[in-house]
């Protein structure tokens, strides 16, 4: 594909509602790429927790904070990226996010204490948080409306993945190869996917909204939008609230060994690899129905595995749909975004980014408090009710209707 600007019909609109002659399928595949890379970034370090504490003198508690801090960077930065750099072309910012991802590993690589490991994956953070916040409205400029849901479902590929395969692959090339190696291949990968944005992304404008906090508040008053995210937050923090625990509920399974253990874990996320490919392909048309059957499928598995943990094929199905819902949400939530807001997606974005960041800070908080407080049956139970009242708002929030 040549970088010239996109092709598009003529609109007498703002340039948002400008749509491409055809879907640019390569610059979504390079955005799957960069999804992937960036998760993979993100979820090495618990897979290499042991050997980087051993290496720096630290705790493995202390390197488990390089976690942390990337995703409460990652919270900052979504809603705010777009006042940041209101004018900047946003292939530009693709290629210059990707830069500092793979800047981040390049440091980590040689970090030589904690700090400047630390200042290093505030930097990751910065990156993930920019990237999730402009994908939805990228991923809308380079597609036709009748294929949004299905490049939605591309972009999010690469974090199924990485999420699914992050740990696993890290724990395998950690016996293999030191983890200052790691983490440095993943910086050389990463300029690799610099690049390749950089060749097949077209100019992509920013949206006549993205410039001001203004944008931000006019977003949050769109009818629907508050109802919407109200939803979303309440389906992610029920979904991780047990999800962060969801060791201490597969362990009340009887006569589950480490390998049953390791067999259900493997089916959540062959669950969520499934999911986000087949509401990737239902999205653009069966919307309506979909907004509220994902998020009520993480709610009602949950639940199964909640209130009948004797039941080992039952927790294996629900573990399984339960992986599928979660899988599917951000291409749901994304769409219905898209649907809504076509002409301030980057704050929408943002908003959206945000809400899941705060979803995942407060669902792991509130999930161990729960835990202590009155067990892992009971936190689940309350971790379902969240995610089917999360499912049942989200879904009841206005709903433009399909676009053809």
């Amino acid at each position: 594909m040549t970088t010239g600007t996109i092709p598009t019909v003529p609109a007498t609109q703002s340039p948002r509602t400008q749509i491409p002659a055809k879907t640019a399928w390569a610059a979504i595949a390079a955005m799957m790429a960069t999804s992937f890379v960036l998760v993979l970034a993100e979820f090495l370090p618990p897979s290499l927790l042991p050997s980087m504490a051993a290496s720096l003198g630290i705790t493995e508690g202390q390197a488990g904070q390089t976690v942390t801090v990337t995703a409460f960077v990652g919270f900052l930065t979504a809603p705010t990226i777009g006042i940041l750099v209101p004018r900047l072309d946003r292939r530009t910012l693709l290629v210059i996010l990707a830069g500092a991802a793979a800047l981040s590993s390049a440091i980590v690589a040689v970090a030589p204490g904690f700090v400047l490991l630390l200042v290093a994956r505030l930097l990751l953070g910065a990156a993930l948080g920019a990237f999730w916040a402009m994908s939805i409205a990228i991923a809308a400029s380079l597609s036709q409306p009748k294929h949004l849901g299905r490049a939605i479902m591309l972009v999010n590929t690469g974090t199924t993945v990485a999420t699914v395969a992050g740990v696993p692959l890290g724990s395998y090339l950690g016996t293999i190869m030191d983890w200052r190696l790691i983490f440095a291949s993943v910086a050389v990968v990463t300029v690799a996917v610099a690049i390749a944005l950089r060749v097949a992304l077209p100019h992509v404008p920013p949206t006549a909204s993205s410039g001001g906090l203004r944008s931000l508040v006019d977003t949050l008053r769109v009818p629907g939008i508050r109802v919407g995210l109200t939803g979303h937050i309440l389906t992610v923090l029920g979904h991780f609230v047990a999800f962060t625990y969801i060791r201490l509920a597969i362990d009340r399974v009887p006569g589950l060994d480490s390998v049953g253990v390791a067999a259900l874990l493997v089916a959540f996320g062959i669950g969520g690899v499934a999911g986000n490919f087949l509401v990737g392909l239902l999205v653009d048309r069966h919307l309506a129905v979909l907004r509220f059957a994902v998020p009520l499928l993480i709610g009602v598995s949950i639940g199964i595995v909640a209130l009948a943990p004797g039941e080992v094929w039952l927790v294996a199905v629900a573990v399984t749909t339960w992986g599928i819902g979660f899988g599917g949400w951000l291409t749901t939530l994304g769409t219905w975004m898209g649907r809504l807001v076509p002409d301030r997606m980057e704050s929408g974005g943002g908003l959206s980014v945000a809400g899941f960041q705060l979803a995942i800070t407060l669902g792991a908080g509130v999930g161990g408090l729960l835990i202590d407080l009155i067990g892992v049956t009971p936190a689940l139970v309350v971790a379902s009710a969240s995610a089917i009242v999360g499912g049942l708002i989200f879904g009841s929030a206005r709903f433009p209707g399909r676009t053809d």
